[in-house]
């Protein structure tokens, strides 16, 4: 991932700031969960850029708008691409789901 420019940080501190949180929290959340999908039960690679889709995400379990949400407890790490709101649920992680339930 590319560093920041100082320049960027003095005109967007808050995404600094933003990305920092972000990172605390996936680190929190790989200790806590491993670096297994929570969907799909694949691995994870965390060294792979946030668009890609093999890229961790975090998931809120129970999706809520309010701020109680982004709490640890209602979070867990899953492949961008098994993000249920990204919308590309695939047969693959919809299979694995059933044969996880069953």
């Amino acid at each position: 991932m590319p560093r920041k420019s100082s320049i960027a940080r003095f005109l967007k501190p808050w995404s600094s700031r933003q990305d920092q949180i972000d990172k605390e929290r996936l680190q929190l959340l790989r200790r806590r969960d491993g670096d297994s999908c929570r969907r799909c039960r694949r691995p994870m690679h965390f060294d792979l850029p946030s668009g890609h889709d093999r890229a961790p995400a975090i998931l809120q379990i129970r999706f809520e708008p309010t701020p109680a949400a982004a709490e640890l407890d209602n979070l867990c790490l899953c492949h961008a691409r098994c993000n249920p709101r990204v919308g590309d649920n695939t047969d693959e992680v919809q299979e694995r789901l059933e044969q996880k339930a069953g």
